[in-house]
């Protein structure tokens, strides 16, 4: 298992909507576990790996997985 795949296997979703750029669909993303504590306590923005920046705070159950994340979580985790 490569340092990038256990990163990874520590993520978590968090929702996402981005209302700058007029996109209100919601999905739940994959980001570092670390970065979403570090959002809780100190309120940044947290990097999903598709990209998307934005500030956790809604519970990301209630969403599908962004398709982006899950096609990058998987094509990591294969290597």
């Amino acid at each position: 298992m490569t340092m990038e795949t256990q990163r990874l296997e520590q993520t978590i979703t968090e929702e996402s909507v981005d209302y700058q750029s007029g996109d209100h669909e919601r999905y739940a993303h994959y980001v570092n576990k670390n970065k979403i504590v570090e959002s809780a306590v100190m309120g940044n923005a947290v990097e999903a790996l598709c990209g998307k920046v934005w500030i956790p705070s809604r519970d990301p159950q209630k969403f599908p997985v962004c398709p982006t994340c899950q096609e990058i979580y998987e094509s990591l985790k294969k290597d």
